[in-house]
């Protein structure tokens, strides 16, 4: 043996997907069978023959049998090594290879084209830009700077290394060009979301009459994932259809993608049932997720059975997916069924699955948070998804006070802290209004370098926000970065539920000015900034031109804000009209804006119509009633304010109780109504007495006198 290297064992070199397996089968026996007949027949010195075998035991997943022929064979070249080489790289095992460059080079053999082509792949799949700036300096020097292979590869290197001024220059100065260098060039910009670069490279490919293949379409298809982009992702499918690609599996699963996140359910189904026989499971995965995307949850379901009946067996990616659809209370017997096949088939030890399942039980009501917290707890290894998960589920289900202790643990174990640690925690500090806690938070944040994410910057803004300091929660806007949406969404919305109307569509103005992307959030927080601030021309107008003029098709939100805005106006009438021309059924959140809508016009009949729609697809949750109950209080209608009172005790509907949250010399107190618990609730109460002598000395409303009046004096 001329030289040692560490080799993988061979239980894990089949890592080929089971619809591969049949061919990489076949191909070894034929290698076999190859391999001897040449020692039978004593050619096994020829070396021609030796790199055919070579060639073929690489092709079927074979390294370690192929690093045996390689070992034996006596007379090698160039072409031998470049076999090896070019196997490992494709099978991942790039330390091998660069072991194998440099045996190769202490050989006496000259590298060329070919297997510089291979190295700067593998440095490519580990984005080591350092080595690959020193094999670029070999290849000066060794005069293959301009080899078209060369060239295209250390091109792509680059490209994959987020370096695409050096890729762009590369592909400047190559003076021959093929696909892949126009692939890999597109590739690059594709990775940088530059859309308007990736498809006039596109057209630059096809003027020059270069094929077009998946490399070229796929990576394009990535880029399509708005529903502006609809009508691109058509005109894509129709060069598909032109190139022959049809029938490319690789495209036909970035095209249902690309359908399906510009909103077209319709279309992705088409591509998917077109490609009916090159199905792999890559494709199914991907109109699994398409149905789960547009919450078609039953079809996932059956898509899901289906897969299975025709032979495929499902992957961690199939099981994540269909866990993290069943999320609503109406499909969470759906998420505990997929529990059970998952603890049946033996992957609830991985973590992506599990993790999937903990959010997916963090995001139901009843006892999950009791079954969140024991998946994670079982868990053997935590990634940073699992740690995040839990803290994410116990901030959004307002378990404020909790999910900040676990921050807390978080950091007293080590466990790393990004962008994702800080938004929950900080959302947890603007629920409970601990400005102190928030600005120890953002502290940290400035700490560990984290203040220029958008994500992490709105969060600030967000807390400053609910903490009543509109001005620092301009201050945290104006140092963000202001080329994405979300910084602006989350001043818009600040401004708006500060009353400050006028402000917040001024800032609208100036984002769509700086020409900021808007996006659907960008006009719930337009439309909110309307409804609470009167601003009914505006809203309307808003409601009118959103598709037209913004391309942003009108979703659920965007309707229950126009009919809390017309509700609030007590123009009931428009509110009704706007509900019937909405394109799909509506939704309990939708029905309960439209029962607020009815209590700003006191129309109680219409109210009792919403309401027994409510009663029928949320029948235990409180707020129906709250609202029903406060209309029969305002118009005098005891008994049937009493009948509800009674239907809600015999249905077990408890109304959850409001907190209050007031931070006093760095100490956060709790409030509920008629609450006796606080240590100086004597003294509190005394206050409050004063307070409503004072309100009934200035002859304040009879309602608000009444409504105080239920919190009571302490005996």
């Amino acid at each position: 043996m001329l030289f040692a290297v560490s080799r993988p064992r061979a239980y894990s070199l089949m890592r080929p997907l089971r619809s591969a397996i049949k061919s990489s089968i076949s191909l070894y026996h034929e290698s076999a069978v190859r391999h001897c007949q040449t020692v039978k027949s004593g050619n096994f010195e020829d070396v021609h023959i030796g790199n055919k075998i070579i060639s073929r035991y690489v092709k079927s997943g074979e390294l370690n049998l192929a690093h045996d022929v390689f070992d034996g064979m006596s007379h090698k070249d160039v072409v031998s090594w470049n076999a090896m080489i070019a196997g490992y790289v494709n099978f991942g095992y790039f330390g091998v290879c660069f072991q194998l460059l440099s045996s190769m080079r202490r050989c006496g053999f000259g590298v060329d084209g070919y297997t510089f082509a291979s190295v700067l792949k593998g440095i490519a799949c580990l984005e080591e830009v350092d080595a690959g700036e020193q094999l670029h300096s070999l290849i000066i020097k060794m005069g293959y700077h301009t080899n078209v292979f060369t060239g295209s590869a250390l091109l792509g290197m680059y490209a994959k290394c987020r370096r695409i001024d050096e890729a762009c220059l590369i592909f400047a100065r190559l003076t021959e060009r093929n696909s892949v260098s126009w692939n890999s060039l597109i590739a690059g910009f594709v990775e940088e979301s530059d859309t308007g670069t990736s498809f006039q490279l596109f057209c630059g490919m096809e003027d020059e009459g270069l094929k077009i293949d998946d490399g070229t379409i796929a990576p394009l298809l990535t880029l399509l994932d708005d529903a502006e982009f609809y009508k691109v992702t058509m005109q894509l499918h129709g060069k598909i259809v032109k190139h022959g690609l049809t029938s490319n599996n690789t495209v036909c699963n970035a095209l249902i993608s690309s359908y399906s996140e510009c909103g077209s359910l319709k279309d992705a189904t088409r591509v998917f049932n077109e490609a009916v026989c090159i199905h792999d499971l890559v494709s199914l995965n991907s109109m699994l997720a398409a149905y789960l995307e547009h919450q078609e949850i039953i079809l996932a379901f059956k898509l899901f059975v289906d897969m299975q009946v025709r032979g495929f067996e499902p992957d961690i990616s199939t099981y994540t997916s269909l866990v993290s659809g069943c999320f609503k209370e109406t499909h969470h017997y759906l998420g505990k069924c997929m529990h059970g096949m998952v603890m049946k088939r033996g992957v609830e030890s991985s973590t992506a699955v599990s993790n999937s399942l903990i959010a997916m039980y963090l995001k139901s009501s009843g006892n999950s948070m009791e079954n969140a917290l024991l998946l994670f707890g079982s868990l053997e290894w935590k990634d940073s998804v699992s740690w995040n998960s839990v803290l994410t589920g116990l901030s959004q289900s307002g378990s404020s006070e909790d999910a900040l202790k676990f921050f807390a643990h978080m950091r007293s174990l080590g466990i790393v802290i990004d962008h994702y640690s800080f938004c929950a925690a900080l959302r947890s500090c603007s629920d409970l209004a601990t400005l102190q806690l928030g600005q120890q938070v953002h502290a940290l944040v400035i700490k560990v370098g984290w203040q220029q994410n958008e994500h992490v910057t709105s969060s600030f803004i967000f807390m400053y926000s609910k903490c009543g300091l509109l001005e620092d929660a301009q201050i945290s806007f104006e140092d963000a970065p202001k080329d994405s949406s979300i910084t602006w969404n989350s001043i818009i919305f600040a401004y708006a539920h500060h009353g400050e109307g006028k402000v917040a569509l001024a800032l609208f103005n100036q984002m769509t000015e700086t020409m900021v992307k808007v996006d659907h959030i960008t006009f719930v927080a337009v439309l909110t900034a309307c409804s609470h601030n009167g601003l009914v021309d505006e809203g309307r107008y808003f409601l009118e031109c959103m598709e037209s003029e913004y391309g942003i098709p009108l979703r659920m939100e965007h309707y229950a804000c126009g009919i809390d805005l017309f509700g609030r106006a007590g123009l009931l009438d428009e509110a009704k009209a706007l509900i019937q021309s909405m394109p799909f059924e509506h939704d309990a959140t939708l029905l309960l804006t439209l029962l607020g809508a009815c209590r700003y016009c006191g129309d109680v009949e219409f109210a009792n119509q919403v309401a027994s729609l409510l009663f029928e697809l949320e029948p235990q949750k409180h707020c129906t009633y709250v609202i029903l109950s406060d209309m029969y209080g305002r118009l005098k209608r005891w008994d049937e304010k009493s009948r509800l009172t009674r239907l809600m005790r015999e249905g077990g509907v408890k109304k959850v109780p409001g907190w209050s949250w007031v931070e006093v010399e760095h100490e956060v107190h709790g409030f509920i109504a008629q609450d006796f618990s606080h240590k100086s609730c004597r003294k509190i109460y005394n206050v409050l007495g004063i307070l409503m002598e004072h309100i009934r000395r200035f002859n304040c409303d009879s309602d608000l006198v009444a409504s105080l009046s239920e919190f009571g004096h302490l005996d």
